[in-house]
């Protein structure tokens, strides 16, 4: 949508400061509708309304996030998947810059032309290997992811410069985050949406000039410009890394929830045998989060009975001063209660 909006693809009302995730998706869908090309031939018509049914259908994967599996490549090399047709649908480039150096024969060898998923299916394959050469071959895979968990190479680094065009606007895949990339004077930026950087109207741009992520801040005309509080913007940062974490968590939460031991079910079950089943696993598993609410509401009321029968009610004078030295204490507890509450996305 970043993209959409600086090609002016997509317009918002000029007085918006807020907007939703839902009215986002409208938007989005509303272009992907009117973007249709007009003159093409019945069978690109008939590919690209393919395309574009198979791309409303993964719309809302955009809110938690898209699966994307790169390959080593090359920085524009992906694994094909049903979401990468929104960025072909869209014409949005789609770039990654975590590259195997073709200088280091054995580190090619061992990667060769996997994409991540299936250099992580043949490390754990060569491990189990009494083939020593297959055993070193995993080994060396291993170390290359582990030595490139930042997912950027200076080789990779390399390749994005000298591919990515002048003032293109593209889109920069890194760290399971999807970033807005452009070019300008011979240098990439980075759009910096950052929760810390709400409140920095000047900081819109961040230089990828090494792999270590310490960019250069700058304005909208690319001039330098440090943030003015970098102490809040630092906070701003952990919590938006603090709530990318309570959602992968949740989603992988979640994706626990639907896993079904099959291997319990037996052979031959008829399929309103099998739907009783999994509606019994369903309901046992709401069974237990509400259950485990209640004992936390409980417990609760209990630690708050303990509490209000241990404060002594000494007059009138004694109880404020009570009330003073108490409130410190409870806004740590409530602070402390926030730190390790759990968002249901």
């Amino acid at each position: 949508m970043n993209v959409l909006l600086l090609t002016w693809k997509v317009k918002l009302p000029p007085m918006m400061e807020i907007i939703t995730a839902e009215q986002l998706m409208e938007y989005l869908g509303d272009y992907i509708l009117d973007a249709k090309p007009k003159e093409i031939s019945e069978i690109q018509r008939l590919n690209y309304e393919q395309n574009m049914s198979d791309a409303m259908a993964i719309l809302h994967k955009l809110q938690t996030g898209l699966d994307v599996n790169v390959k080593f490549t090359g920085v524009r090399v992906f694994e094909y998947t049903p979401e990468c047709i929104v960025f072909d649908l869209l014409d949005i480039p789609l770039y990654h810059g975590w590259l195997v150096d073709p200088q280091i024969a054995d580190i090619v060898k061992a990667v060769g032309n996997c994409s991540y998923n299936q250099l992580v299916e043949k490390i754990i394959c060569c491990k189990q290997s009494d083939n020593s050469e297959l055993v070193s071959e995993g080994f060396v895979a291993e170390q290359f992811l582990n030595n490139t968990a930042t997912q950027l190479t200076y080789h990779g680094l390399c390749e994005l410069t000298s591919t990515v065009q002048e003032g293109e606007l593209c889109v920069f895949f890194r760290n399971n985050h999807f970033s807005t990339m452009t070019k300008y004077k011979g240098q990439l930026y980075l759009l910096v949406t950052d929760q810390g950087f709400l409140t920095e109207e000047k900081v819109v741009w961040e230089s990828l000039h090494n792999v270590d992520g310490d960019g250069n801040f700058c304005d909208s005309e690319f001039h330098l410009r440090p943030p003015s509080d970098p102490e809040t913007v630092y906070r701003g940062q952990q919590d938006q890394i603090d709530q990318d974490y309570l959602m992968a968590l949740s989603l992988q939460q979640e994706q626990q929830s639907q896993d079904i031991d099959w291997e319990q079910i037996p052979e031959g079950i008829s399929d309103l045998e099998l739907a009783k089943k999994l509606q019994e696993e369903e309901d046992r598993r709401a069974s237990q989060y509400y259950q485990e609410q209640e004992q936390a509401v409980a417990a609760a009321a209990q630690v708050q009975q303990v509490q209000g029968a241990a404060s002594p009610a000494s007059g009138r004078q004694s109880g404020s001063s009570e009330r003073k030295r108490k409130e410190p204490r409870e806004k740590e507890r409530e602070k402390e209660k926030e730190k390790n509450s759990c968002v249901i996305l």
